[in-house]
């Protein structure tokens, strides 16, 4: 089995630990926690230079999961990388006192920033982009934003800055999965193109099926070695990516597999883990 076959099958693997950890801890967004695990695996697996090993070295690769309510995605990569232990947060998430909370906490290792209040990651982001070209340090900065996150003004005042300021080690995601808690994002504050609207604001866009891991680590690549202008991965996935039971349905935004749901997801997807293991 080749590198892209196992990544895609561990993105599976993580999609029923993610399933698990929120029917213990009785909630979740399991609708963006099953559309961005491709993009999580491909970069924490992948392309990023960071691990428990070199998670407080000044040279590392930044990441901020600036849609944060995907938590429960970020912590099975976590865990899986080896940052915290995958039994405790199974055991813990969503508990009272619990560092395990409902949106990223950097109190936990390998966690750059508290995000969840949409609009802020890429700001932060560019902040530390910038920050690296400073101080002549060459790691890269990446982030992930829901689309339903982009109605928030703060990101566009983020994309002219990484723009004016030429932030090529700054990488964007945007999980393109068109759905959000209160419906489809083009009825709620409708789009349009993407990639126009990035390329006006100065970045070099890369549009992608973001569930494709091969199509992922070839945007890493392609955003890598752009200069001169900060890049942006328009990431088109489905919501609920990895069982009929879920995609394409807003209701699936924040909810908890019933029995027999559970039951049929776990099947859908441990059907797709094998699929690529067989291959």
């Amino acid at each position: 089995m080749n590198e892209i076959k196992k990544l895609s099958a561990l993105a599976y693997e993580l999609r029923k630990d993610v399933v698990d950890m929120i029917v213990e801890g009785k909630g979740g967004h399991i609708g963006g926690d099953m559309s961005v695990m491709d993009i999580l695996v491909s970069l924490y697996f992948k392309e990023m230079n960071i691990s428990p090993e070199n998670k407080d070295d000044e040279n590392r690769d930044r990441f901020i999961l600036s849609k944060g309510h995907s938590v429960e995605a970020y912590y099975a990569v976590l865990a899986a990388k080896g940052f915290f232990p995958k039994k405790e947060v199974m055991e813990q998430f969503s508990r009272f006192g619990t560092p395990y909370i409902g949106h990223p906490n950097n109190k936990l290792p390998g966690i750059e920033m508290n995000s969840g209040s949409l609009g802020h990651g890429l700001p932060v982001s560019v902040g530390m982009a910038l920050a690296g070209k400073m101080d002549r340090r060459d790691y890269r900065v990446y982030t992930v934003m829901g689309d339903g996150e982009l109605a928030e003004g703060s990101v566009w005042e983020g994309a002219m800055s990484a723009s004016q300021y030429k932030l090529d080690n700054l990488c964007a995601v945007v999980d393109r999965n068109r759905l959000q808690i209160s419906g489809n994002t083009e009825d709620v504050m409708g789009q349009d193109s993407q990639e126009e609207r990035w390329a006006s604001f100065g970045w070099n866009v890369i549009s992608i099926n973001g569930n494709s891991m091969q199509e992922l680590c070839d945007a890493w690549e392609a955003a890598r070695a752009c200069k001169g202008k900060p890049s942006v991965v328009i990431a088109n996935t489905v919501k609920g990516c990895g069982s009929a039971v879920m995609e394409n349905k807003a209701q699936w935004h924040h909810k908890v597999p019933g029995t027999e749901e559970y039951r049929q997801i776990m099947q859908d997807l441990e059907e797709r883990r094998e699929a690529f293991c067989h291959e």
